[in-house]
């Protein structure tokens, strides 16, 4: 049976806590943001975790982890 491949774009958006849980990055803070508030821009560089329904797939994509 060979290696299962890594899907790389997932290997870079996301990292596993030693719990399990699945760290990512919060959207929509790249661009746009003289109107967002300085509070709502500080609560986006916080890490969030992924919600449960897509952490299998997420899984399924990362399967060395």
């Amino acid at each position: 049976m060979p290696k299962m491949k890594t899907h790389r774009g997932a290997a870079k958006r996301f990292k596993f806590t030693k719990t399990g849980k699945i760290k990512r990055g919060s959207a929509f803070k790249s661009h746009i943001l003289t109107k967002k508030t300085t509070k709502r821009k500080r609560g986006l560089r916080k890490e969030k975790y992924v919600d449960n329904t897509n952490a299998a797939a997420i899984k399924r994509m990362l399967p060395y982890n």
